[in-house]
């Protein structure tokens, strides 16, 4: 009996199954991604004219696209680039954002006005139309890419943690501490980061998946990365012209953008609240 009820508490509740496929596909792809320029070696933007939109042979396991170029490797460093420009999107604004909302909040009165009003006036402007601006006037920059996508993705951290602050520092635990003569340090890692952390996550998580949908959509229309660099987006439009002649070439990166998308959403909707 003991052994049953330890393998029941040991198996994974249902609700975090999810997470835990997430977690499992998400690192398939950061593996493929790290381990196939260490074991294939190919160079992503070798031009092999005899070889052009072949299927997967020895020397090619997934084939090649228009240009020849080894489709395996070109996949590895596209998902090397959308996993690291996501992953720097949602950490430049997860920082700026969560402090400022915990700031607003802490303070209140003018600083929470004009904290605000700046992210109102982010709001005005669509995000996509944001990134296509900034991208567009510093053209196949790594550094506007990120940068425009984080300017984008702050807002929900700080609307977030500004408003679940409030209930927080509001709350008698936290009036207690004051009391007792606890500085905002100790409050701060006490009560309110315990209480941000889990929607801090959640919120990364779907801005991931947000900043890769971005960065392959900007790739698509030509905004974003230019050739011959490997991106996902940028991919699926230089394959779209052969999609009769190798349509198994150009659904290879839309499975991977599918498989990073839904690893990405299973972990932030798998989460317990």
């Amino acid at each position: 009996m003991n052994l049953e009820l330890a393998i029941a508490d040991a198996a994974p509740k249902p609700r975090s199954l999810p997470r835990y496929i997430g977690f499992t596909v998400l690192a398939l792809l950061t593996g493929f991604a790290v381990l196939v320029p260490l074991l294939w070696g190919a160079d992503v933007a070798r031009q092999d004219y005899n070889a052009i939109l072949s299927l997967p042979t020895q020397d090619h396991p997934l084939g090649t696209d228009h240009l020849g170029r080894d489709m395996l490797a070109r996949l590895a460093a596209a998902v090397q680039l959308s996993l690291g420009l996501a992953l720097v999107s949602v950490a430049s604004a997860a920082v700026p954002g969560v402090l400022l909302g915990m700031l607003a909040a802490w303070k209140g009165g003018l600083t929470d006005k004009c904290l605000g009003l700046l992210a109102e006036m982010f709001l005005a402007l669509p995000g996509l139309l944001l990134v296509l601006l900034i991208v567009a006037i510093f053209p196949g920059s790594f550094v506007a890419l990120y940068g425009a996508v984080a300017l984008v993705l702050w807002i929900e951290y700080f609307r977030m943690s500004r408003a679940l602050s409030r209930t927080v520092l509001a709350s008698p635990a936290v009036t207690a501490s004051r009391l007792l003569g606890f500085g905002p340090w100790y409050i701060v890692r006490r009560h309110l980061w315990p209480e941000l952390a889990p929607m801090v996550m959640t919120i990364a998580a779907f801005g991931a998946a947000s900043a890769v949908m971005a960065i392959a959509a900007l790739g698509f229309v030509s905004v974003g990365v230019r050739p011959p660099t490997a991106e996902l987006g940028l991919m699926i439009t230089e394959l779209l012209p052969y999609f009769a002649e190798a349509p198994s070439i150009i659904a290879l990166p839309i499975l991977v953008i599918f498989l990073i998308i839904l690893a990405l959403m299973l972990i932030a909707g798998g989460r317990k609240p």
